[in-house]
This record gives C-alpha cells, structure tokens and sequence, in this order.
C-alpha cells in the first residue's frame, strides 16, 4: 500500500509553502490593493498604444482638454486614460487630444460604465463567488457522506473550500501587484477568470478526494493509517493532474504569447490559477486533510 515518494510525508512542508505564498499575496493586496476597472468603479477607460509619448505628456494634454484623468503606464508603450464617464463626443476630443501629441498613437479599446451599475457587477460577483464555495463545500460534504471515518465527511468540504480560496487569492495578489506595476485591472473578464479557476481547482481536488474515498470504503477494515492511504491516493491520481494541468497549459501559453493585450490579463489569471489549481490538490488539500486528522487524534 505504500508508495515510493511519500509526498503526504512531507505535508508540512507543503502547507509552509502554500502559507507563505498566501502570505505574501495577503501582503500584495494590502500594500497596492487592487486596481478596480471601470466595470465595477464606474467611469470611462481609454485603453490606447502611443509610441514616442510618456505619462505625463498623455496626462497633461487631456487635462488641457478639460478633463480630469489618471493616466497609468502598460505593456510596453500602452497607456491606460481613466476619466469620470464622458459622452461620446467628449470621447473623440480627448482622442484628438492626445493624437496631437502622438500622431501614431491608436485606440485599443474604450468602455465608460455608470457608478451604480460599477457598484451592483461588483456586489454581484462577490455574492456569485461565495455562493459557489459555499454549494460546493456542501455538495462534497453530501457527496462523501458514506466514509465518516477516521474524517467526518463534512472536513472533505472544507479542505476543497480552503484549496479553492488558495487558487483564487494567489492570482489576486499578483494582480494586484501588477496593477501597481503595469496597470492590470480587475473587471469582469477577471472575475471570468477566477469563476473558471474555481471550477478547475475543485474538479482537480474532488478527483484526489475521491479516490481517498474509494480506497477508504475498500480497507475501512484494514490496518493501513489514514495517511498512507492519503498517499496512495494521490499518487494514483498524480499523473491523471499532470498531465491535465499541463494540457490545459501549452494553449494558454499560446494564447498569452500570440494574443492581444486585452485577453493578456484573462489568459495571465487562468495560467496563475490553474498551476495554483495543480499545486492545491495534490500539496494541499490531502496533505491538509491528513494533518487535521492527526490533529483530532492527538487531541482525542
């Protein structure tokens, strides 16, 4: 029943891994917070590509045009314009505007979007994305309701629940960096991204949980320890998540490589989260699962 590479062995180690990565996410997102786009502040955003211009010729030209904008730097020389919602002919001057001090610069993209309909999207996708980890952790709770030992059926739910806040929080602090650094916003398209993450990271862990479940309900009277059987489990199911995650990998890399700048930010969150995905429900979910038991069992 034992496996040559003992990776629930070594759960702690993992578990220190993965708390320090959240860590320094928690860290990111503190320090820089994040940098909301107009679909959930509300306002209007000039996403244009300027070659030979800076941030503060852009910003000093649409302030002249009598606006109020918050100009930020990205790829290379793309420029993001954030302004309070404008009509559509104030659009065209401030494009005019800004041609004049660039005449090669071109429009990327321009979305202007009310503040109570910025307020109630991002309202919407915090209620969506709890509401989802909340059914999923009950569903898995019900789902392995028949192996209540030596780990209560609920605890299944819970490390899922835990495994899929670990993919979801990773990419928001490396947004939340890289809107410091480079301008990366969080709009919907992200909140697209995460929903999606969600659902690969829990797929992958249920697939781990699952053959735990299994292989408990053959040897409940067996006397092989909970965390051997944790092992083999994940070592049954490690090259199905390999070989997955690395399947799933090679097209986003494409699409990032190959793509424009707009699907760069969504495609750069679904690479963050599906290897985040990946780590989870091998070093992360079982290892957490074995480590809660042994907990429970010396306090009992």
């Amino acid at each position: 029943m034992k496996s040559s590479l003992n990776i629930i062995g070594h759960s702690k180690l993992w578990l220190g891994v993965s708390a320090a990565i959240v860590t320094l996410a928690f860290v990111s997102l503190f320090t820089y917070g994040l940098n909301f786009g107009i679909d959930f502040t509300g306002g209007s955003l000039l996403q244009i590509q300027a070659p030979a211009t800076t941030v503060e010729a852009l910003r000093d030209v649409v302030t002249n045009s009598g606006f109020e904008p918050v100009v930020q730097q990205g790829e290379g020389d793309t420029y993001f314009v954030r302004l309070a919602p404008v009509t559509e002919a104030e659009h065209q001057t401030i494009l005019a505007a800004i041609q004049s001090v660039s005449s090669t610069a071109t429009e990327i993209r321009f979305d202007t979007v009310g503040p109570v309909i910025g307020g109630e999207l991002k309202s919407a996708s915090l209620k969506a994305t709890g509401l989802m980890l909340v059914l999923i952790m009950v569903y898995v709770a019900w789902a392995f309701r028949k192996v209540t030992r030596p780990v209560a059926s609920w605890k299944y739910g819970v490390v899922t629940m835990v495994a899929a806040f670990h993919d979801v929080i990773i990419p928001l602090g490396v947004f939340a960096l890289l809107g410091h650094t480079l301008g990366y916003q969080v709009d919907l398209a992200f909140v697209a991204a995460a929903l999606t993450i969600l659902g690969y990271s829990i797929n992958d862990t249920i697939v781990v949980l699952d053959r735990t479940r299994e292989n408990l309900l053959r040897r409940r009277h067996g006397d092989i320890s909970f965390g051997d059987i944790v092992n083999t489990s994940v070592m049954e199911t490690l090259a199905r998540s390999l070989n997955t995650t690395f399947a799933t990998f090679l097209p986003l890399i494409a699409v990032f490589v190959v793509g424009g700048a707009t699907t760069r930010p969504f495609v750069l969150a679904l690479i963050i989260g599906m290897l985040s995905g990946a780590y989870s429900s091998i070093f992360v979910a079982s290892p957490l699962l074995v480590e809660w038991e042994k907990y429970r069992a010396r306090r009992a």
